[in-house]
């Protein structure tokens, strides 16, 4: 084992360790079902904001979005850091404190109470999938960080990240999550900015400054116009897949419904989305700046590659750590959320909620990811592209019954189901725009079925 394996196996057993450690002391707090999920409806601000930024703060931002921006230039920031940084702000504007008010378990809780058990299914069933793709590609992007400096196989890799995932959000559930979420994002943030201002210094001989002056300078105009004047069509639809796609998520509402008062949900939501598009600059500034570091490598990942040539061994034991760090705060959330819905509402109508039966689902999340992921990327691609679904079918219902224009049950069931069908006929069919026109599939889908509630919702009165 080499300096630089030792450093990072080190560090790695520290950061895991820690995780474990804090999961431990969140269990103590866990005593019932609203313990465990919603973490008693008792984070304060200072936890509450924390697991807000860490929700989707992960891997994709700090691996896939570099490399898109290289590949790309800023447009690539549409989905994420822009759309997912806007999607916590539209949150505290629109919804935390309906919502925190609503005293809800889950969402699919407020389709029950409005509409009845039918949309309460339904709405679950949609949410649910999509997660299993995303905790997959988590476990793959950190493996995959593992198999670089670790040489460890890919398949172990993705086994060990999800086991201990799933340990420490098995002990303390919300509370495990909230704790490790704010010690990891301190981590996180701490980590790119040493990263980015290291990568600008050395391209500014020392002066940071000077580095971004270049950065910024040697950039072409186009691949520095964040939308591109010949997409934005292109651009918008990214941008609402962040920022409206993710509102009816049970990962982000469930945070909500977690604070201990309604402001201060509002008020994490507004630190959170404020500090997602602060922390976001870093890896959208390292990517501009891989191609001017080491130019003639557009085929290697950007993080592995800045750490090669510029980082020593502990260095780069830092920068996996933060990595590391980043999936694990993505991960415990992609886990929680759709294990809390399997539980609560697609079990059988009868069923105690019982802790027992959240962790059952929780471990049942993880190993489903973890198969998925063991297919490989082909395998769970699609399931991944359907987090999508949420916004075609579960938007419109969210604002209806949260502006109290629920309408009926039926147009609630007809607006969710259309809004589906016409995505996944689009899905199959790999049209880009609705109906092969320039209007992005996901706007257009969601809008379809806005017009179908509201006018069934007419007809019924």
């Amino acid at each position: 084992m080499d300096a630089t394996q030792q450093a990072v196996t080190l560090a790695l057993a520290v950061a895991v360790g820690a995780s474990v450690v804090l999961g431990a002391v969140a269990q103590r707090r866990v005593h019932d079902v609203e313990d465990f999920v919603v973490a008693g409806r008792r984070l304060p601000l200072a936890l509450a904001a924390p697991t807000l930024l860490a929700t989707w703060y992960g891997a994709g931002t700090l691996l896939v979005a570099t490399d898109a921006v290289r590949a790309e230039g800023l447009r690539a920031a549409a989905l994420d850091p822009l759309g997912a940084g806007a999607c916590l702000l539209l949150a505290g504007l629109f919804l935390a404190r309906p919502l925190w008010e609503a005293r809800l378990t889950t969402l699919p809780d407020l389709f029950a109470r409005a509409w009845g058990p039918r949309a309460e299914r339904l709405g679950a069933a949609l949410m649910v999938p999509g997660y299993l793709g995303w905790v997959a590609a988590q476990l793959t992007a950190l493996a995959g960080v593992l198999a670089l400096y670790l040489d460890l196989p890919l398949s172990y890799g993705i086994l060990a990240v999800g086991v201990v995932g799933v340990g420490y959000t098995l002990a303390g559930g919300m509370w495990a999550v909230a704790l490790t979420d704010a010690v990891q994002v301190v981590v996180l943030a701490l980590g790119v900015t040493w990263l980015t201002g290291t990568v600008l210094s050395t391209l500014g001989g020392g002066d940071a400054a000077a580095g971004l002056a270049r950065v910024w300078a040697e950039t072409p105009a186009d691949r520095r116009a964040v939308i591109p004047a010949d997409a934005v069509g292109v651009w918008m639809a990214a941008f609402a897949a962040g920022a409206l796609g993710n509102l009816p998520g049970q990962d982000l509402t469930q945070r909500l419904f977690s604070a201990r008062s309604a402001g201060t949900a509002q008020a994490a939501c507004f630190l959170a989305g404020g500090a997602y598009l602060v922390l976001g600059v870093g890896p959208l500034l390292l990517g501009l700046s891989a191609d001017l570091v080491a130019p003639g490598h557009a085929e290697q990942a950007v993080l592995p590659l800045l750490a090669g040539l510029l980082l020593d061994p502990w260095a780069a034991a830092i920068l996996v750590v933060t990595v590391a760090m980043a999936v694990l705060s993505t991960l415990d959330s992609a886990l929680l959320a759709p294990a809390a819905v399997i539980a609560r509402n697609l079990g059988p109508a009868d069923a105690p909620d019982g802790l027992a039966r959240v962790r059952r689902a929780v471990v049942g999340v993880g190993a489903a990811s973890v198969g998925l992921a063991w297919l490989g990327e082909d395998a769970y691609a699609l399931l991944e592209a359907s987090y999508e679904v949420t916004m075609v079918s579960l938007l419109v219902p969210l604002i209806a019954a949260v502006s109290g224009r629920a309408g009926s049950e039926g147009a609630c069931l007809a607006g969710m189901a259309s809004g589906t069908t016409l995505w996944a006929v689009h899905l199959v069919l790999g049209l880009d725009g609705l109906g092969g026109t320039a209007i992005p599939v996901g706007l257009g889908c969601t809008a379809c079925a806005a017009a179908v509630h509201a006018g069934w919702s007419r007809g019924a009165t």
